[in-house]
């Protein structure tokens, strides 16, 4: 009996009954063949290409088996990781779901011969979380994917590194909370004493008396002399006073007194200083690598010439850390009141994070200047 033409009743009723799921016991999976009723899965099972598939499974049953039951498994996974992720789901919910695909690969296909023997075997291969409740049994996508993993790793390790930020400022805190006790126990403390007087002890109040100044005379014959004298009293008070400070010593001065108005800037990346990247958004190439300022661009950004590749790179002073050599190597100063200054790097004092420096050029040349933050300086590249 030839089929139905397009667009008929009979055509459309038989497209609807076929939309639906039918019966699982009366689908054959060697032929993909969906059959409505009892009667016509027995018909199906005497046709000659059934038959012929039965043939080609008996030769080689476990591979078919493997391969159904593989590809069940996968699809079953697959819709659990894209529509519920890691969250823990009914497993018939999620079944439920698979199977309203009218093409999907059924499970009487398969090694498992219920819902609950598949279940089980997720969890004992370690492709899901599984756990039995009075509701059923439930399912937890277990996500193995490089990409999830990596950043997982990467949320740790930033975790990591503000945990160790917050231990070092705890220290610090510490610290200073110590340096108050002892500059408190230190301190003599002052105990309130009543008053006691005698009878006959005479009160004597010594008061100050102001004497008014003597009237200058003024010669109105000699007033040209007497104002040449009172310049030259005044020359003379000014010289002895610049004689007093030498210029190096103003200087020092004028440098002390900055130091105590300048304020931190928000922009320490300078030219020709050493810098190391501490951020992994380029990849494993270039995270923790060590690279040259050559150029500053918009005050925050910096384009860095790696050492190793000379690959140039623009970075934002925020993915940029500076670095500290070993002592006796040339840094430049990038904050404070001896910002962009040169130094030799003396002593490094891990216990405070800072370092001790030592001006190395310049009307300063000498001059230490000690407890500097580890972000005030960094290494100077040097050819």
């Amino acid at each position: 009996m030839g089929k139905h033409e397009v667009g008929t009743p009979k055509y459309i009723a038989n497209k609807i009954k076929a939309k639906g799921l039918q019966k699982l016991r009366w689908y054959c999976q060697m032929c993909q063949k969906q059959c409505r009723d009892e009667n016509g899965f027995k018909c199906h099972t005497m046709s000659e290409s059934h038959q012929r598939q039965l043939l080609l499974f008996a030769d080689n049953q476990n591979t078919y088996l493997n391969q159904f039951s593989k590809e069940f498994c996968d699809g079953y996974l697959e819709l659990l990781r894209r529509q519920f992720g890691t969250k823990r789901v009914h497993a018939n919910r999620v079944y439920q779901e698979y199977i309203s695909d009218r093409h999907h690969l059924h499970m009487n296909a398969t090694q498992w011969e219920t819902l609950t023997d598949f279940v089980k075997w997720l969890g004992r291969e370690g492709k899901c979380v599984v756990d039995e409740t009075e509701k059923g049994w439930f399912v937890t996508y277990i996500d193995r994917d490089p990409e999830t993993i990596r950043l997982q790793e990467a949320l740790v390790k930033k975790e990591k590194m503000d945990r160790d930020d917050h231990e070092r400022m705890m220290k610090m805190l510490e610290k200073q909370i110590e340096r108050g006790k002892n500059l408190d126990s230190k301190v003599p403390e002052h105990t309130p004493t009543d008053l006691v007087r005698n009878e006959n002890e005479k009160i004597t109040l010594a008061l100050n008396t102001f004497k008014k100044p003597e009237p200058i005379k003024i010669d109105l014959k000699g007033s040209a002399l007497s104002k040449l004298a009172v310049e030259s009293n005044s020359k003379k008070m000014k010289k002895e006073e610049k004689r007093k400070l030498s210029a190096l010593d103003q200087i020092i001065l004028e440098e002390e007194e900055k130091k105590k108005k300048v304020r931190k800037k928000e922009n320490w990346i300078t030219e020709d200083i050493v810098v190391k990247i501490v951020t992994d958004s380029l990849g494993d190439r270039y995270f923790n690598k060590k690279g040259v300022i050559i150029e500053v661009i918009d005050k925050y950004a910096a384009l860095v010439k790696m050492l190793d590749s000379n690959h140039k790179l623009k970075l934002d002073q925020s993915h940029l850390e500076t670095v500290i050599p070993k002592p006796g190597r040339k840094v430049k100063i990038l904050n404070g009141a001896y910002t962009g200054l040169i130094a030799e790097l003396v002593d490094i004092i891990p216990e405070d994070f800072s370092v001790s420096v030592k001006i190395s050029y310049g009307p300063l040349r000498g001059k230490m200047v000690n407890k500097l933050p580890y972000e005030d300086v960094s290494k100077l590249m040097t050819e």
